[in-house]
């Protein structure tokens, strides 16, 4: 995981590691992985509920079930479950609701990958 969020590049960097900090500080103990060239977060292992990736102008956060979050993240997904949420560069994101966000999923089942 380390490498992976080393590797993210410019800006997206500090993304990836204030997101990574954000979900180990909500979920103590969080299992992680990268699978697909991203990074997934779950409660057990081989059971995920949040990923994201870099996107060219965005880092794509998809939560699994988050359609059952509240409030929902503002970006829907093909997949009637999945929301995501867009972060851009210049852009400043409420981390308390994202952290609420988190606090969430985690309890909600994971998605099997």
């Amino acid at each position: 995981m380390a490498a992976y969020i080393a590797a993210m590049p410019g800006w997206k960097h500090a993304v990836g590691r204030q997101l990574d900090a954000l979900i180990e500080e909500t979920v103590p103990g969080v299992q992680k992985a990268v699978k697909w060239n991203s990074p997934f977060y779950g409660v057990e292992q081989g059971s995920w509920f949040l990923s994201f990736h870099c996107m060219t102008k965005y880092v794509k956060v998809a939560f699994f079930r988050g359609a059952s979050l509240e409030p929902p993240p503002p970006v829907a997904s093909k997949h009637k479950d999945v929301r995501y949420f867009h972060i851009e560069e210049e852009t400043p994101f409420d981390e308390r609701l994202f952290s609420e966000w988190i606090r969430q999923a985690a309890r909600l089942p994971g998605e099997k990958m």
